[in-house]
C-alpha cells in the first residue's frame, strides 16, 4: 500500500525544513494518489525539475517507494521548468507542484538509477 500524497508531501517539506532548506506547495492535487513534480530553484535563475520515475524502474521488493528522475542533468532556466510545469498540470489535473530553494540544489528524493 502507498503512502497517500497529501502525507508524502508534508513528509518531504519536513526533510526540506530540518535541513534548513525554504520549501512549499505551490500546488494542491489529489490526496490519495497525485503525481509530485519537485522543482528545486537555485536562486540564480535556474532550477532543477524532478518528475515521476516511470513504473518500469521500480523495483518488485519495494514497490510503494516514490522514486523520482531529474529532467535533465544539469539546471536549466527557470522558465523551461514552468513551461514543463504547466504542461503537466494540463496533461494531469491531479498533480501536485512542490518548490525549495537551495542554492546548492540539494532535493532530498530518491532518484531512479
Amino acid at each position: 500500500m502507498r503512502l497517500k500524497t497529501s502525507i508524502w508531501v508534508a513528509a518531504y517539506l519536513r526533510r526540506c525544513q530540518t535541513a534548513g532548506v525554504f520549501g512549499a506547495v505551490r500546488r494542491r492535487g489529489a490526496e490519495e494518489a497525485g503525481a509530485v513534480f519537485v522543482k528545486v530553484a537555485m536562486m540564480d535563475g535556474n532550477a532543477m525539475l524532478y518528475v515521476p520515475a516511470p513504473q518500469t524502474v521500480y523495483d518488485d521488493s519495494r514497490p510503494i517507494e516514490r522514486l523520482f528522475t531529474p529532467v535533465s542533468p544539469d539546471p536549466i532556466p527557470e522558465s523551461s521548468v514552468e513551461e514543463r510545469l504547466a504542461r503537466e498540470v494540463r496533461f494531469d489535473p491531479d498533480a501536485w507542484i512542490v518548490e525549495s530553494e537551495d542554492k546548492a540544489g540539494r532535493h532530498f528524493l530518491d532518484l531512479a538509477k
